[in-house]
């Protein structure tokens, strides 16, 4: 019985100092309407001055903001572990994380690089500047993680993939690409372009600190594991991870604990770029 009490003292103590979500509203000038972001704040934050560092979780397809702190509500005491805001904006259901050339309705990458970021730090007390910006996400948001630091590296100067679509041509048919992109002919420079397993062939102005995992029963494992092997090839320092593991939330609640440990190195000057 004492021993009952002791561990329900240390949860209670625990549960205590979790970290506190709020939703907000950002206005996108680019696509012309109000959209949800969560931000997740250690418990110190109402108790400090200090600022902290970002860490941007993006949703996968068919997702939405909220996905993330619904489904893995540990994220509240991971900002307490390690100190950080974490941000989960809205990439609409299937943006890709790019803006459309097809589409300009849908602006998700000028929405997320320029007016999320530029948003938070005006509300919350960050620290501003890309060394203390990491950008990561699932499925979807993992190939948005890449391709968003990569193309704006002068933002973001960690990122990292949790079972990523890193190549958007392996799955021409689904997940509402080809709405994004347009006719593979007419428009096959939109499906070269705009893909993360071809992006990295030009190197991004700045350097980056970048992780990467999928499991290996994943329907991405193949791309991602080709994305592995082309950037050893390309001589691109990375973190790459795979193991047991579907494409679903058991292996993402996982893989986030290690992303966000990546990343907390990074702030503290332990993981060069």
């Amino acid at each position: 019985m004492k021993q009952l009490i002791i561990i329900l003292i240390f949860s209670i103590a625990n549960t205590a100092f979790a970290g506190t979500a709020d939703t907000i509203t950002l206005f996108s000038k680019a696509m012309q309407k109000s959209i949800n972001c969560t931000v997740i704040k250690p418990d110190s934050y109402k108790k400090k001055t200090t600022r902290y560092p970002v860490v941007y979780l993006l949703h996968g397809y068919s997702g939405d903001y909220a996905n993330w702190v619904t489904r893995v509500p540990e994220l509240k005491q991971y900002c307490d572990d390690y100190q950080i805001l974490i941000v989960c904006p809205d990439g609409g259901y299937s943006s890709w994380y790019f803006d459309s050339p097809v589409d300009s309705t849908m602006r998700y990458e000028t929405h997320i690089a320029d007016e999320v970021v530029s948003g938070i730090d005006q509300r919350y007390r960050t620290l501003p500047d890309r060394r203390h910006r990491a950008i990561t996400g699932l499925s979807m948001g993992g190939h948005g993680g890449i391709f968003l630091a990569w193309r704006h590296a002068g933002i973001f100067g960690a990122c990292g993939s949790m079972s990523g679509g890193v190549d958007i041509n392996s799955c021409r048919r689904q997940f509402d690409i080809g709405k994004r992109l347009g006719d593979t002919l007419v428009n096959a420079g939109n499906w070269k372009n705009l893909t993360v397993i071809n992006l990295i062939e030009k190197k991004p102005a700045d350097n980056l600190a970048i992780i990467i995992d999928c499991g290996i029963d994943d329907i991405f494992y193949t791309a991602n594991h080709n994305l592995h092997q082309k950037m050893l090839a390309l001589h691109i320092p990375h973190d790459y991870t795979e193991r047991p593991g579907r494409h679903d939330w058991d292996y993402w609640r996982k893989a986030v604990l290690y992303q966000l440990l990546f990343f907390k190195q990074y702030f503290n000057g332990k993981q060069p770029a």
